[in-house]
């Protein structure tokens, strides 16, 4: 049976929560704005994580890093189980402040399946806490406490930001002119005008750079558009229209494809 309850933590500044039992589903590749930490509860799992395909057993703690490509499926016969919470960026740097410096830190997780049953007993207790009602103190206490143990054994040292090539640049702006407008039906020749680039060329650059063709990435942005208005209110129907999908229909399965919920589901504990 497929079962999926997804929450907003109000108290943890809508910190989204993910209750998951899947047999067949199969996630398509798909990015999160927000880290993905989870802990397979039965089962195991099995994911594309950029380049590299893992299994994950029950009782191991799962990492994606935010805005990483990655898919997910049943490792075994009998499905996996599964809970998480997708802090944002901006989350782990405002909570880390102090941790190991005064500005705090964006982490980078270079394993994606985590062995550490200390750690995995915290998560539980926490994903145990942050379902209760009320104790908004012990839940933000607990939340801050689990990601600091989880940054001192596991996190990397962010690497300083190096100069773009051209290439490099050219790809980056076309990201951001789907992102910023998913909703428009952006034409690879225009794009690759824009960037003086020959529509192979960007074709061939920008799979390599994301791990998405372009069409595929401006799937990922509309989607992302698409939480933002959700959040907000916007029905499903219109924000399907706002975020430049065909109908509906079209936007139900990409969000059920990407996310593992419908967006009915998505919005169904999220109080406006």
């Amino acid at each position: 049976m497929e079962i999926v309850e997804y929450r907003h933590l109000h108290e943890l500044k809508g910190l989204e929560f993910l209750s998951a039992s899947f047999h067949n589903t199969q996630f398509s590749k798909h990015t999160h704005e927000g880290y993905c930490i989870g802990i397979i509860e039965d089962g195991a799992q099995s994911f594309l994580r950029t380049h590299d395909q893992f299994i994950a057993p029950k009782g191991d703690i799962i990492i994606i890093n935010a805005d990483e490509v990655h898919t997910g499926s049943s490792a075994v016969e009998t499905g996996w189980c599964y809970r998480s919470i997708y802090p944002t960026p901006e989350m782990f740097q405002e909570i880390s402040v102090d941790f190991f410096n005064e500005q705090g830190v964006i982490p980078w997780f270079s394993k994606a399946v985590i062995h550490d049953e200390g750690l995995a007993a915290q998560l539980k207790i926490l994903f145990d806490i942050l379902l209760s009602k009320n104790n908004g103190l012990f839940k933000e206490s607990l939340f801050i406490s689990t990601m600091a143990l989880l940054l001192q054994r596991h996190s990397k040292v962010q690497k300083e930001l190096k100069m773009l090539s051209r290439s490099d640049s050219k790809i980056l702006k076309v990201k951001d002119i789907l992102y910023f407008e998913p909703e428009k039906d952006h034409q690879l020749s225009d794009l690759a005008k824009m960037v003086g680039l020959s529509p192979w060329h960007l074709l061939r650059q920008f799979k390599y750079a994301t791990g998405f063709p372009p069409h595929a990435w401006l799937i990922q942005a509309r989607l992302r558009k698409s939480l933002a208005l959700l959040k907000k209110g916007v029905g499903i129907a219109l924000t399907a229209q706002l975020c430049g999908f065909s109908d509906q229909s079209h936007f139900n399965r990409h969000f059920k494809r990407s996310l593992g919920c419908t967006p009915v589901q998505y919005i169904a504990n999220h109080r406006y």
